[in-house]
């Protein structure tokens, strides 16, 4: 048995006013896969090309480890030059992952490959991330705590995306003051006896490949697993739904302060409580 997934919707190319039509009043996920060919970006951005122009700088990693109580928000796990971090992409599998990497400040010459695309929603600039993966590293499934619409562009490689919307939050055992599901299942094999909720969820799958663009809806989950060494650049607009814009802003000011606070008030305990309850409110 497999989780119960769709296929997300494939374009060739798309106007604006039929991505608004379509896709974003839907709030449905979508993956245009000719739209950015006229970017130098297009042919240029690679690994290789990436160890050239930032070779030297310090980049923040992160592997599939349990949250500990200890870490900060979004705290790397370790750091190594990008022009290593390339190597030990190509050399061998590796768990470690660069996101949230904001290339404006670190790689300003990036920023000349690239335009911002005109989807109906004002793009925001200062906020253009790159997210790097070796082979069988994945992220947790997880939704930005801004509830953004994104636009994740993939460059490098294959990788397979997991997406559920939030009305698939009781079956997904999602940790209380938290944007993650449990971390210890796994999305592209789930243990239905062990996670039998799973089995009521309904979701999307894909894979990308070079060039493609994903469109991900307000607040979707997603999970994402690298299928060879790859890289994406995402770029996000505001979340239009009051409701949504309204939980972002709850997310940001006072969920991250309630767990910050926890964490350092009762240390693993509260990390250990997050789990259990996230097990018996799904299994309700």
């Amino acid at each position: 048995m497999s989780l119960n997934l769709s296929q997300i919707d494939r374009v060739a190319t798309i106007t604006k006013e039929e991505f608004l039509q379509n896709y974003f009043k839907p709030q449905k996920p979508v993956v245009i896969e000719r739209f950015i060919e006229d970017w130098p970006a297009y042919k240029k951005w690679n690994l290789d090309y990436m160890k050239e122009v930032a070779g030297d700088k310090i980049v923040p990693l992160y592997d599939d480890r349990p949250v500990d109580y200890k870490d900060g928000f979004n705290e790397p796990h370790a750091k190594m030059k990008m022009s290593e971090y390339v190597d030990l992409l190509k050399r061998e599998p590796t768990k470690f992952r660069i996101f949230l990497w904001n290339i404006l400040k670190e790689v300003p010459i990036l920023q000349k490959d690239f335009s911002y695309p005109d989807f109906g929603l004002r793009l925001m600039k200062g906020l253009p991330m790159l997210f790097f993966g070796g082979t069988d590293s994945y992220t947790f499934m997880h939704y930005d705590i801004d509830l953004a619409n994104i636009f994740h562009f993939h460059f490098e490689g294959k990788k397979q995306v997991i997406l559920f919307d939030q009305q698939q939050n009781k079956h997904l055992y999602k940790i209380p003051y938290s944007l993650i599901t449990r971390e210890d299942i796994d999305f592209s094999n789930p243990d239905f006896n062990k996670w039998p909720a799973l089995k009521n969820a309904k979701g999307y799958i894909t894979n990308l490949e070079h060039g493609n663009v994903l469109y991900m809806p307000e607040g979707y989950w997603h999970y994402m697993k690298y299928i060879t060494p790859g890289f994406s650049m995402s770029l996000r607009a505001i979340a239009r739904n009051p409701k949504n814009l309204g939980k972002a802003i709850y997310n940001v000011f006072v969920m991250r302060s309630i767990d910050n606070v926890m964490r350092r008030i009762k240390g693993q305990k509260w990390i250990d409580w997050k789990n259990n309850k996230a097990l018996e409110k799904t299994n309700l």
